[in-house]
């Protein structure tokens, strides 16, 4: 067990990166957890978590506007989504932006959606810059004084683990039900 606190200490800020630039959430949960049992440091797993989070929707927005046709042949499966996206813009306007980093299922979604339309990439940029800060301290301050919990949680999934793929299908199609609701073709 040991073993694996240094591996994850040693190549946790790597993956904590990697995983981050296409979402994150779990990745910084765990980092911050882990900063709570004294193996990884908060503060670096946030900045790096905010500065993959960032990196990530930039590349989104920047391939839907310059790599459209790239970008359209990998989202074709996934139009009803990309339109609920659209929605969710005129919606919500800008405020969709820090919304999307805390909704999964659309997290990718919303920057390809805004890199399609003429949205000022500027706007873009600083509004996405301050929702990853907020989404990073969120996370990771609130994961980390939740250390306690999640450890003992994690515990209890250990000592009986026909929890874990319950909460997986329970989470996983609470989601789909949600996004098959809302993509749902109307007819009036």
């Amino acid at each position: 067990m040991e073993d694996t606190f240094s591996n994850l200490a040693t190549y946790g800020y790597i993956g904590l990166f990697l995983y981050s630039l296409g979402g994150g959430f779990v990745a910084l949960v765990g980092a911050a957890v882990l900063s709570f049992m004294g193996k990884m440091d908060l503060s670096l797993s946030i900045m790096i978590a905010f500065v993959a989070n960032a990196l990530g929707d930039f590349l989104l927005f920047y391939m839907a506007r310059y790599q459209k046709s790239m970008m359209m042949e990998g989202i074709r499966k996934h139009r009803r989504k990309l339109a609920l996206s659209h929605m969710l813009m005129k919606k919500y306007g800008s405020w969709i932006i820090l919304f999307q980093k805390f909704v999964y299922g659309i997290k990718t979604l919303i920057p390809i959606a805004i890199g399609l339309t003429k949205y000022d990439f500027k706007r873009f940029a600083i509004l996405n810059i301050f929702s990853a800060g907020i989404w990073a301290l969120v996370v990771g301050f609130g994961s980390y004084y939740s250390g306690g919990f999640l450890v003992k949680l994690a515990e209890t999934i250990a000592d009986k683990p026909w929890i874990a793929p319950l909460i997986l299908v329970i989470f996983g199609g609470a989601l789909w039900i949600y996004l098959t609701q809302a993509t749902k073709k109307r007819t009036n």
